[in-house]
């Protein structure tokens, strides 16, 4: 669900201030990525969805670096002091603007969380009016988490952090969430009573529901079955585990719109890419970051692709594909390498060990093999032969190189920029050209020299330059 009514509007709080030191890193732990995106986006998304409002992010000055990534997305307060979840959430609440009714609040290492069960939460809440709703789960493995104490009648009588607990305690397996919902204006006026833990000295924000009982206000509960899904991160171990559910979950919803992926255990599919139908992916490929893959395209094995377009009908067999577009009816690899700021044009190839950089590939032209395209613009139905490079760099600056339509390099062609290969002209085998060719003419020797052709038969004087 998603809060619609002005009247009960609902506001997301996400709590963020930890550093996570059991990730043992410098990056703060909700900007760890999982699968291409930082942890907290994806609370983020379930805050946004649920509530259908800008979610309010609590941080402490040692993950002041969120501001700036999420700063677009969320709205922040700073929790000054770490003294535990019961102070965070009091320092949301002073930030809160008067017209909110009720808030959701969801902890920022906690991506799995889905927004359907956050909404049923608040449901619940105002359909029973309780001032305070929580989710718990039975977990396989409950250590760390904090237990969940029934009384005699079934109801939640405490909820019990682990560090707090007494070995019988310890022993129980339904424990909570964390993700809880309350009233706002029940909340304003009695979030002040939290008491420190004797064990820590923090507010624990659990201990709100000792007051809704001391208050004698309903508190609504939701036990659900836990798939994995509301599992803090807290080390690297647990952000692996989360990484492959997640993982499992993109691929399979790629296999239901119609992409065939011959192996979902050893292929890495970021949330961020989109694959249409008929796609095929074969095993050990890698898509990354904002890559669309079009119709009846194959990806073979070995392939890795990031932020890059590739169109329809397309082969690319075990090379790299960085931030790069590729038209449709195109052929790359094997072991090709499409450096950033590469466009490739239809019914082009690209062949064994070709690398190109910043450069536009036109339309049916090739470049099969054993050659480097940097910084150049290449025309319609161009030979590339192979051993071919362009000298774009003079040590200090780079330079661009541009082959006109129908233009037939000869192998181990260098060309050193900046150079213009005009329309039907041709280099010989092995030629240094240093200066710009005209249109159907020939350049030959080292350094080369420019020639008229000597016929339709000859493409150069150095030999064949073929790129097949």
């Amino acid at each position: 669900m998603t809060d619609t009514d002005p009247d009960q509007r609902t506001t997301a709080v996400v709590l963020a201030a930890g550093l996570g030191t059991r990730m043992r890193s410098r990056l703060p732990k909700v900007l760890h990525p999982v699968c291409g995106r930082p942890m907290l986006a994806y609370v983020l998304d379930t805050a946004t969805v649920a509530t259908a409002s800008r979610p309010l992010v609590v941080y402490s000055p040692a993950v002041s670096a969120i501001r700036e990534v999420f700063a677009e997305r969320a709205d922040f307060v700073l929790q000054a002091e770490p003294r535990g979840t019961g102070d965070a959430l009091r320092t949301a609440v002073a930030a809160l603007p008067g017209d909110v009714k009720h808030i959701v609040v969801l902890s920022g290492d906690v991506p799995l969380a889905r927004p359907g069960m956050v909404g049923q939460l608040v449901g619940d809440l105002r359909a029973g009016s309780a001032v305070m709703g929580l989710v718990t789960y039975h977990a396989v493995e409950p250590g760390g988490l904090g237990r969940i104490i029934r009384d005699d009648d079934g109801r939640i009588g405490r909820i019990v952090e682990e560090k707090d607990a007494r070995p019988d305690e310890l022993m129980v397996d339904e424990v909570n969430a964390g993700i809880y919902a309350f009233d706002l204006a029940w909340l304003r006026g009695r979030i002040g009573h939290l008491r420190p833990s004797p064990a820590t000295g923090e507010l624990y924000l659990p201990d709100l529901l000792l007051v809704a009982r001391q208050d004698r206000r309903p508190v609504t509960e939701l036990l659900v079955q836990d798939e994995g899904r509301l599992m803090g991160i807290n080390d690297r171990v647990q952000l692996q585990i989360a990484e492959r559910v997640m993982q499992m979950e993109i691929v399979q919803a790629h296999q239901r719109t119609g992409v065939t992926i011959a192996d979902p255990a050893g292929t890495l599919i970021e949330a961020t890419v989109t694959i249409a139908e008929d796609v095929t992916i074969e095993p050990d490929v890698i898509l990354r970051g904002e890559t669309s893959i079009g119709r009846d395209t194959v990806i073979r094995a070995g392939s890795q692709i990031a932020d890059s377009i590739i169109g329809e009908r397309c082969l690319v067999w075990a090379s790299v594909i960085e931030e790069s577009t590729v038209e449709d009816d195109v052929r790359i690899g094997p072991y090709s390498h499409l450096r950033p700021g590469s466009y490739v044009a239809s019914h082009a190839e690209i062949g064994n060990f070709a690398e190109i950089k910043k450069t536009h590939l036109g339309a049916r032209s090739k470049q099969h093999h054993f050659s480097y395209l940097g910084d150049a613009d290449i025309g319609a139905d161009v030979n590339i032969g192979a051993g071919t490079i362009t000298a774009n760099y003079d040590g200090h600056v780079k330079h661009r190189t541009r082959i006109d339509d129908g233009a037939f390099i000869g192998s181990d062609t260098i060309l050193r920029a900046p150079v213009t290969i005009g329309a039907g002209a041709s280099t010989g085998a092995g030629s240094v050209v240093t200066r710009d060719v005209p249109a159907g003419k020939i350049a030959v020797g080292v350094p080369a020299r420019i020639r008229d052709k000597r016929g339709p038969g000859a493409p150069s004087e150095g030999g064949e330059g073929e790129a097949r």
